[in-house]
């Protein structure tokens, strides 16, 4: 059998830390806070052993860095549709997941809280 196969690969980085300025609430506002996020990329992919032909992840961590130092947002969901923007901005993503996690939202009662978003095209 002759033809060209599509593989699509799953690039992730989990558990990035960043310092945020983001919220709603008086006592947020003008004040960093810790962000956990994680985003996951679908991405064409062969079985080359090129840097140069797949997603490098450290650009997911440095757009979430990008995102951080942007300025003030109020809501999490904001912060993760700017980071899957910056991810689409490739044209190989298809697909991206993200989820900020805001750990100190319900503390000490909870771990954490946050939002996870799909976008495709």
């Amino acid at each position: 059998m002759s033809g060209t196969r599509l593989i699509s690969s799953k690039v992730f980085v989990t558990g990035v830390k960043v310092q945020a300025p983001i919220g709603v609430y008086k006592h947020e506002i003008g004040r960093l806070q810790p962000l956990i996020i994680d985003v996951e990329l679908d991405v064409p992919t062969d079985a080359s052993d090129r840097l140069s032909d797949t997603f490098n992840y450290e650009a997911i961590l440095k757009a979430a860095q990008d995102v951080a130092a942007g300025g003030h947002l109020a809501l999490v969901e904001t912060f993760a549709h700017h980071l899957a923007d910056r991810c689409l901005a490739d044209p190989r993503v298809s697909r991206v997941r993200v989820r900020v996690e805001k750990p100190l939202a319900l503390a000490p009662d909870a771990v954490g809280a946050g939002v996870e978003i799909i976008v495709g095209r």
